[in-house]
């Protein structure tokens, strides 16, 4: 049975749905039936930038109409899904209030999301739709370039009322142990397509040596790579580089030490302070920033205790914001400049369900929080929310066999449900208690196969912000 199409409009902008077209399906070499936004087949992904959709047939039926969705709201219609069959396909067409025009063709006939495709010459603004099949529900974003996402953000934001899209393990890429790799492509990969987050763990090399500045990148007891040490000197090189060529963006680096021998956090502390952390690449002072006071520049958060000598720093305030030490195991614990969920031992695959489930109500506590200007006090905490979690001895439960079933869930989650909470659909004039942030997202296995829907999805949850900044959408 066809359901009537749903439209969500996470945008700063009107729309309009003013046109529905209806088109017989393509043939099935071209368009297998299951294709479209659903749990079960978001990995599947479309290969070969260089390759077309198939060609429509006329369609049998138009439809004006117009139906108006406010920015940030609901709006149920009574369009069904399809008339003839469910792989119809069903051409949509959107007006904003400036008079441009904008199409999408449902369900996608290449990937999860798709770009609207402009009716207009020069529109002033672009979108991403993602469709999601089995609730006929369609959810509009705004399109930014991810590379330089931060530049649409006023300086006075501050650094943690931003939506961040992270990643758990960041530099674990190489050929590795199948549980301690964590990541489909390289950190230089994972900036250019928006994330601001990495998550790092450490080993001193030559601790006791005063002037050894050895970092060795591992996970846990293990190295990173079967081919050889890698090390953080490298990793840092590639960050300060992306930043020196995007200087509007910021990284929020994670720290933690791990790994085998005698080392110690003091021990790490005095590397860091002693041969990394200059001024002018690194803000290391425990307060949260505002975006404007570390464009180009890292942001040191610390997961290790420090030495005597540094817990003096800024008058006498310590050094680098907190996240020494949080619960293990957390579904939800606030600690230092943190609020953390990092529910991890997902033991059995039954247990990703719970995963996701703690993953969803830590976005609800982000988007309750009404971030205020940077020079007002107090400021929110980091709302760190970990995707990731394993079982190294169960195959089911590694992190590219969880992440495959928890991106596409949360994903979904995000286009749905995310700061509805109780209200089911939200409604124009509805009460918004806060900027319906997630936080910062600190997933697994991102840009696998060129998917890159949730680092999309947790960017786009800053246009609300936007909106009240500026009046105006992201340009």
């Amino acid at each position: 049975m066809s359901e009537p199409i749903i439209l969500r409009n996470l945008t700063a902008q009107p729309l309009t749905l003013k046109s529905v077209e209806r088109f017989e399906a393509p043939n099935a070499q071209n368009f297998p039936p299951n294709a479209g936004f659903s749990i079960s087949n978001i990995t599947s992904r479309f290969n070969g930038s260089d390759s077309k959709p198939p060609e429509l047939s006329p369609s049998f039926t138009t439809q004006d109409v117009d139906i108006r969705v406010e920015p940030f709201t609901t709006r149920r219609t009574d369009i069904k899904a399809f008339e003839r069959g469910p792989d119809e396909i069903l051409r949509l067409t959107f007006q904003g209030d400036g008079g441009g025009r904008w199409r999408i063709d449902t369900p996608s006939r290449t990937v999860a999301s798709q770009n609207l495709t402009p009716l207009t010459p020069d529109p002033k603004h672009d979108y991403t739709g993602i469709y999601i099949k089995d609730t006929s529900f369609l959810a509009l974003y705004e399109s930014v370039d991810l590379q330089r996402w931060m530049s649409h953000m006023g300086d006075q934001t501050p650094l943690s009322g931003l939506s961040i899209p992270g990643t758990h393990n960041s530099p674990t890429y190489h050929n590795a142990l199948p549980s301690v790799r964590c990541q489909a492509v390289s950190p230089i990969e994972q900036m250019k397509n928006g994330v601001r987050f990495f998550d790092i763990r450490v080993q001193p090399g030559n601790p006791e040596d005063p002037n050894s500045d050895s970092l060795s990148l591992v996970h846990g007891v293990f190295p990173i790579s079967l081919t050889g040490p890698k090390k953080f000197r490298d990793l840092l090189d590639k960050i300060l580089q992306f930043l020196a060529e995007n200087p509007t963006e910021t990284m929020i680096l994670s720290l933690k030490r791990e790994g085998p021998g005698n080392a110690t956090d003091a021990q790490l502390s005095d590397i860091l302070k002693n041969h990394y952390t200059n001024p002018e690449h690194w803000y290391t002072e425990p307060r949260i920033p505002s975006l404007g006071e570390v464009r180009g520049r890292i942001v040191l958060v610390r997961r290790f205790s420090l030495a005597d000598r540094l817990k003096g720093e800024w008058q006498g305030r310590g050094w680098c914001l907190n996240a020494e030490n949080w619960a293990y195991n957390t579904p939800n614990c606030s600690y230092g400049d943190v609020c953390v969920q990092d529910f991890c031992e997902v033991m059995e695959t039954e247990n990703i369900d719970r995963k996701i489930q703690l993953c969803c109500e830590h976005f609800e506590r982000a988007a309750e929080v009404c971030c205020p200007e940077a020079n007002a006090a107090p400021l929110p905490p980091f709302y760190l929310n970990f995707l990731s979690a394993s079982n190294f001895w169960k195959v089911g439960c590694w992190p590219d066999k969880i992440a495959e079933k928890l991106n596409p869930a949360v994903t979904r989650f995000m286009c749905e449900k995310h700061d509805i909470g109780d209200r089911g659909i939200e409604e124009p004039g509805a009460k918004v208690n806060g900027d319906g942030s997630v936080g910062i997202v600190v997933c697994d296995w991102v840009g696998k196969d060129g998917d890159w829907d949730l680092v999309k999805c947790i960017v786009g949850m800053n246009a609300r912000i936007l909106l009240r900044q500026k009046g105006v959408g992201w340009r």
